[in-house]
């Protein structure tokens, strides 16, 4: 584990109150966070609750700690979460957030592994990503192992409104499910030699006339199911 920072070294947005594990799982929302903590944690204690975005470190089923952080909804907020984790000595990064499955063929409650991101996004592109990038490989496998079917995914900076050309093209070029944050991750972990993966839980299904939403116990049962699946490809890569 890495001790928390004080004094110039500090991160700016994140406040660690407690140590760091160099293996890190990456909700996007800060009560997944608490839920996948209390549920895979033994004597989990709060990381950051510095702006919202609870983060928990505890020991793991295998004896060794691990962190839950919530990144919020985005590029720009995933960016600066991850950029500081990463500076505080996180080395092994897996995105355990929810997707819209833009083709046929998924169900709700589904989880997928993404071996590939399509950057339609502007903070990946900010960051020089170019128009697509890749997990680490032996990461998602261990995901894959765990359960989770392999996917393409797109991150796209909106949840509401997206041009239905850019839906096209999209799906044209092979993406099967849509989220926010993943590319965002790989460009940063990319950018400083940290391992990275993408796990998500297909919440909507927009490939018919209309949005399907998951139901809010489904999506619940389907939060935790991504903690133990993420921790699960963890374990059987890092050891």
């Amino acid at each position: 584990m890495v001790p928390p920072v004080s004094g110039p070294a500090a991160p700016l947005h994140l406040r660690p109150a407690t140590a760091l594990a160099e293996r890190v799982l990456l909700p996007g929302d800060p009560h997944r966070a608490l839920a996948v903590a209390q549920s895979l944690l033994d004597a989990p204690l709060m990381f950051n609750h510095a702006r919202g975005l609870w983060g928990y470190t505890g020991t793991a089923p295998d004896g060794r700690s691990l962190t839950v952080q919530s990144t919020g909804m985005g590029g720009p907020s995933a960016a600066i979460v991850v950029e500081e984790l990463i500076s505080l000595g996180a080395r092994t990064l897996i995105r355990i957030g929810t997707c819209g499955a833009l083709v046929d063929g998924f169900e709700l409650g589904q989880l997928v592994a993404a071996r590939q991101v399509l950057c339609a996004d502007g903070t990946s592109a900010a960051l020089g990503a170019g128009d697509r990038l890749r997990a680490d490989p032996a990461l998602t496998a261990g995901l894959e192992r765990a359960g989770a079917r392999p996917v393409r995914a797109v991150s796209n900076d909106l949840f509401y409104h997206a041009r239905e050309e850019a839906v096209g093209d999209w799906i044209a070029t092979g993406a099967e499910v849509v989220e926010m944050e993943a590319a965002t991750l790989l460009a940063v972990a990319a950018r400083h030699g940290a391992r990275a993966a993408v796990l998500l839980a297909v919440s909507d299904l927009l490939g018919g006339e209309g949005r399907e939403r998951i139901g809010p116990d489904t999506l619940e049962q389907a939060g935790i199911r991504l903690g133990e699946v993420g921790y699960a490809g963890l374990r059987a890569t890092v050891g």
